[in-house]
């Protein structure tokens, strides 16, 4: 597998020089002392460039030969946008805006135009309270891990929240929030899945001299499928409450190494039929370990109830496990990998009887390289490698997928 992915890697590589070229002449460009201030203190602008294979684009079992073909296909992306930093008073006001056009070798049917746009207010009030407020927005193309189809499927997500805590003492803080996440979806086929969650939170905290702290944290969670006729709703439900009490842990354990959990007991109603409802416990647990100057670690173990992409199961009870390191091989280049499992259990939450024992597992590894001749320029290589093994109850089932991508930025 290695040896194929190498030599597709070669192939790649010199189809997509023209964008290599350009992103090394830039490079050598910044390089060599041209062009180094800034345009802006407040706004940075920014360009980007990726190129892409993916030997299984929409994730088909093995079995499945491809819509129209072969499965694989390459992609290039092209960005451009920028980011700005503003203080105002003691406020300061933090965003950033891009726009991508991305387009495909041989399924030209996806190609798209992506928009990000994100503004965050960080509010200070007296000495004592601040806190966030803020909105996002992105649309981008449906992952197809969990949906294919033939037509281009564009996911819209919006983001409110506000966010406030009072340091009522110097040990102890209080701290609450709102927020609301939209999920929409073009394709009519699924609009089954369109939903909104509106999120409500409180807690207290004791914050420790060391930056360490413990605390308590209440959430309250309401969603809903507003697309779902009466039908699909006696038999899926067309929404969800979920009512959360979790530790809240920051430790810092000695100077190379810190922990943070939150974690605790979610109880997970459906709004119509109780025999979808969940409970027990969930939480997340990471671990950041730092033993040399140049190498970080870190590990995460969880389980959560996450959502899923798809028009007959839009959630999950979601266990897994990842590991991560980055190397600063030199101050121009740095390594990092990641390996990667999870293991989704669909009946916990939809209260479906389901084929098989209900779950998949997906396990995915990646690698990748950065090489930055100049604060303001990088060029990277990443490859992944992908595969689940389940029960076909998302669309796909099993499948595995393996790829490349080169990517060149600069900001001025």
């Amino acid at each position: 597998m290695l040896n194929s992915l190498r030599k597709k890697a070669v192939a790649v590589a010199i189809s997509a020089s023209p964008c290599l070229h350009g992103a090394i002449f830039l490079a050598s460009t910044f390089a060599s002392g041209a062009a180094l201030a800034d345009i802006s203190d407040t706004i940075k602008p920014f360009v980007a460039a990726t190129y892409s294979y993916d030997d299984n684009l929409m994730r088909l079992p093995d079995v499945v030969p491809g819509f129209s073909g072969p499965r694989s296909d390459t992609s290039k992306m092209l960005q451009a946008g920028f980011l700005f930093n503003r203080p105002i008073g003691r406020q300061i006001l933090t965003g950033q805006a891009k726009w991508s056009k991305v387009s495909f070798n041989r399924f030209s049917q996806f190609d798209y135009d992506g928009k990000d746009y994100l503004a965050d207010l960080e509010w200070h009030i007296a000495n004592h309270l601040e806190g966030h407020v803020g909105a996002s927005y992105s649309q981008s193309l449906t992952p197809f891990n969990d949906f294919q189809s033939t037509l281009r499927n564009l996911r819209t997500e919006r983001q409110e929240y506000l966010n406030g805590a009072w340091r009522f003492h110097p040990s102890w803080r209080v701290r609450g929030g709102l927020s609301r996440n939209r999920y929409s979806y073009d394709l009519p086929s699924q609009a089954f899945s369109n939903w909104t969650e509106d999120a409500t939170e409180f807690g207290v905290d004791y914050l420790a001299p060391s930056n360490s702290r413990i605390g308590l944290q209440l959430r309250h969670l309401n969603g809903n499928y507003p697309n779902r006729n009466a039908f699909d709703t006696s038999i899926y439900g067309n929404g969800y409450t979920q009512d959360e009490i979790k530790a809240n842990v920051y430790w810092e354990l000695s100077g190379i190494t810190q922990m943070e959990f939150l974690g605790g007991w979610v109880r997970h109603r459906n709004s119509l039929l109780s025999g979808h409802d969940a409970s027990g416990t969930n939480g997340r647990l990471s671990v950041y370990w730092k033993p040399l100057g140049k190498v970080n670690f870190t590990g995460v173990v969880w389980r959560e109830f996450g959502s899923v992409d798809n028009s007959l199961v839009t959630s999950s009870l979601n266990t897994g496990a990842s590991v991560g390191t980055t190397w600063a091989a030199t101050s121009k280049v740095s390594v990092d990998a990641q390996l990667r499992q999870e293991r989704r259990d669909f009946s916990a939450v939809s209260g479906l009887v389901l084929p098989g024992d209900g779950r998949d597992t997906t396990r995915t590894a990646s690698l990748g390289a950065t090489y930055a001749p100049h604060p303001k320029v990088q060029l990277g290589v990443r490859l992944f490698h992908e595969r689940r093994d389940g029960v076909a109850i998302v669309d796909s089932g099993g499948y595995r997928a393996k790829g490349i991508s080169f990517n060149g930025s600069v900001q001025f």
